[in-house]
């Protein structure tokens, strides 16, 4: 962590212990080194803070364009690592951000629903963060969220000073999957993206606050 990022880091762990109770479930699972994909459910704008804090190394993510327009708040998206990219980062754009970043050793941060959820629950994966393991060699860590949608939803104006809880599940590998898809045909290569995407949807959904 840069010291700008850490000063950041620090008060937002400050501010959430405080305000929203938070609990931090089995961080061990995410390496300490090395790059690796943390895939997290996605209910609230809080999300990609709440993963950045709760780990103890700097963590990369993906942003709208548009949220860089004003300069204050965007020079701090980019003091936490935010990566300006065209809508939820899924074109070929960000494709090579993610791969670059990710052959640099980073960590990064993806949501495989692509937006946020409009009711709190889990959502279709797109089959995006698929093409991005197959291309990749990284872990795929599950991530999920608890109490992100009751603190701040789509409508609230300010959070509210809900129990949050995210847990972390074991990495995901997906041999079998990136080797046939070195091989296969354009048809069965579109599947296993979904399919890669639909089981890391799986395990986040098998997640539990325990």
């Amino acid at each position: 962590m840069n010291p700008l990022y850490f000063s950041v880091w620090l008060i937002c762990r400050i501010l959430f212990k405080i305000y929203f109770r938070w609990e931090i479930r089995h961080r061990n699972f995410v390496p300490r080194q090395g790059a690796a994909i943390i895939a997290s459910n996605h209910a609230s704008f809080l999300d990609p803070v709440l993963i950045g804090t709760s780990l103890p190394k700097a963590i990369h993510y993906f942003a709208r364009k548009s949220l860089f327009r004003n300069k204050i708040f965007g020079t701090i998206l980019r003091i936490v690592h935010a990566v300006p990219v065209d809508r939820d980062g899924s074109g070929m754009s960000g494709l090579r951000t993610l791969l670059d970043l990710l052959g640099k050793g980073y960590c990064v941060n993806l949501f495989p629903e692509g937006t946020r959820t409009p009711d709190g629950n889990l959502q279709k994966a797109h089959s995006g963060i698929g093409l991005a393991v197959v291309k990749t060699n990284v872990p795929v860590i599950p991530v999920r969220i608890f109490g992100s949608y009751e603190a701040y939803d789509r409508k609230s104006i300010f959070p509210k000073p809900v129990k949050i809880i995210i847990s972390y599940g074991k990495p995901l590998e997906f041999k079998e999957l990136r080797e046939e898809a070195k091989n296969c045909s354009h048809d069965r290569l579109k599947a296993i993206y979904q399919e890669i995407a639909d089981q890391i949807m799986d395990q986040i959904g098998q997640l539990r606050p325990e």
